[in-house]
């Protein structure tokens, strides 16, 4: 997900995708460290979108 993306949600779009990709973040990681994952850059991707989308909800929370 671009940042362009994440400009065009809404404030409630926001809050929801966060709350899953970082469900999906900890069990990644679980499952990473349990059984080496195939493709372990997903765990990196992940950890950026949900930066970026925090990133985005503080900025509109503070306007």
């Amino acid at each position: 997900m671009k940042q362009t993306e994440i400009k065009e949600l809404s404030v409630e779009e926001i809050q929801q995708k966060l709350a899953e990709l970082k469900k999906e973040y900890a069990d990644l990681k679980i499952s990473h460290s349990v059984t080496p994952l195939e493709n372990p850059m997903q765990i990196r991707k992940t950890r950026r979108i949900v930066a970026r989308l925090a990133t985005e909800l503080t900025k509109r929370e503070l306007q």
